[in-house]
């Protein structure tokens, strides 16, 4: 593999555990709050957090540059006043990811939370332990299966994340160019066939091991 191979497989990696875990504590709250809580409206809650899962990733990209864009809006002002910059930036394509790939986390960790006998948090609570208590000594560990698998689905997924990387922050290199994007360059480049197929076999690689992790987690979460 070339130096540009290797630092869009880098790239990847970064962006990818970047999304993943910024993504976490706002999937485990979600997570809890649609396994535990009763509130109105909550199931149009559930269908806007999976709304990534069916919408075009082209889509939630332009959504994204219209909102987050340095000309106007949130991203102008964030821009102006701190500095920050999400739009042809690696940190954008992570956001991206994050964004897509956050109903992967919320939904492997609420079903995670709705298996876990709901007698032990009640126990728990009978013997005094407040909110927190039971929060990190019983209901985080159930739900860990649950976080792990979603982590690792969420990972690969981000792996692979195409659309909305290259609709909201470009085609960069060394800065937003992730495996797919590196994949559709050499495609549009003139004898670009073979560094392409040794992505592409990178790409399908990576993707088994992880789905193949996330699978072993949800096996051994059920024994």
């Amino acid at each position: 593999m070339s130096a540009e191979e290797w630092q869009a497989l880098g790239l990847s990696l970064k962006v990818s555990s970047v999304a993943v875990f910024a993504a976490l504590p706002f999937a485990v709250a979600a997570a809890l709050g649609l396994a535990r809580a009763r509130f109105p409206g909550k199931t149009v809650v559930d269908a806007v957090i999976h709304l990534p899962l069916v919408l075009p990733p082209v889509a939630v990209g332009f959504l994204l540059l219209s909102v987050l864009g340095t000309r106007a809006g949130l991203g102008g002002w964030l821009f102006a006043t701190f500095g920050i910059r999400f739009v042809f930036s690696w940190t954008g394509a992570a956001l991206a990811c994050g964004l897509i790939t956050f109903p992967f986390q919320v939904r492997a960790i609420r079903l995670a939370l709705e298996s876990a006998d709901p007698g032990l948090d009640d126990a728990a609570r009978s013997l005094g332990a407040g909110w927190f208590d039971r929060l990190a000594n019983v209901t985080l560990p159930l739900a860990l299966p649950g976080i792990v698998a979603g982590l690792v689905t969420a990972f690969a997924a981000s792996l692979g994340e195409f659309g909305a990387i290259i609709t909201f922050v470009s085609n960069i290199p060394g800065e937003t160019r992730t495996l797919p994007l590196a994949i559709y360059s050499a495609l549009q480049t003139p004898g670009g066939e073979a560094e392409a197929a040794r992505l592409s076999l990178l790409s399908i690689v990576l993707a088994l091991a992880f789905m193949t992790l996330a699978e072993t987690v949800r096996r051994r979460s059920r024994a």
